[in-house]
């Protein structure tokens, strides 16, 4: 089994709600080693009405933050993106290089309010694809459009979409209804990513081993190495990752 590679984390420190410091942003580095995890994409919040960093500073606190692993021999290489809030004016943000795709590539990890419905989760899954870009939906699980209609989700894969979800959502961190909501997409094989969507060193750590076994043992193998590895690999060469 390869190592893994964690495609949706906040692990830059004091730049939006994750790690508050150096400190904490090294133990959670520690942590992801730990839990054999050799790749990170890292992914700060980019809002509206938000102190949203520019690209150049996360390329620049990353190259900082490499310079700091490798020093203390862990092996994890580090790659720029954003988790980007959707609003109308996403391709001009992106086009503008206002924004970081995902590892360079033409991936792009979307977020929507919870509680938007379903018709305008879907206009921007096509704005983006509009637009050249593959959207990743992040954390789909959490969403109360997608919530209880799992053919919703399979409109938006069939439409081009991307399904990331939360290794804590799939162990029950955030209670049971999306506990069941995870695993139901597993099962139902709509899920390209899972990802730690780390914040902090305690409560929302970096953390995949739990979820690699309990996803190992009820779907074996291929479908840990496909969600936690190649799919993965896939985005940081800029290659098509295949639907369903």
């Amino acid at each position: 089994m390869s190592s893994y590679i964690d495609i949706h984390s906040h692990i830059l420190p004091q730049i939006d709600d994750g790690a508050e410091n150096f400190e904490m942003c090294m133990k959670m580095l520690c942590i992801a080693h730990e839990n054999e995890i050799n790749k990170i994409i890292l992914t700060p919040h980019n809002k509206p009405t938000h102190h949203s960093a520019a690209p150049g500073r996360i390329m620049r606190q990353i190259d900082e933050l490499q310079e700091e692993i490798e020093k203390q021999g862990l092996a994890i290489t580090l790659y720029a993106g954003n988790e980007i809030y959707y609003r109308s004016d996403i391709l001009a943000l992106l086009d503008g290089k206002e924004a970081c795709t995902m590892a360079g590539s033409d991936y792009v990890l979307v977020e929507f309010n919870p509680m938007d419905d379903f018709s305008c989760i879907r206009k921007g899954i096509y704005q983006l694809l509009s637009g050249g870009y593959f959207p990743i939906l992040a954390h789909a699980e959490r969403y109360s459009a997608l919530y209880a209609s799992i053919d919703k989700v399979k409109e938006l894969i069939d439409l081009g979409a991307y399904i990331q979800v939360n290794a804590g959502s799939i162990m029950g961190q955030y209670g049971f209804g999306i506990k069941k909501c995870s695993r139901r997409l597993l099962k139902q094989e709509l899920v390209h990513f899972v990802a730690t969507d780390a914040h902090d060193d305690v409560s929302r750590t970096p953390c995949l081993l739990g979820c690699t076994k309990y996803i190992r043992k009820k779907f074996g193998d291929e479908w840990v190495e496909r969600i936690f590895v190649d799919n993965p690999s896939h985005i940081i060469a800029n290659e098509y990752i295949r639907r369903r």
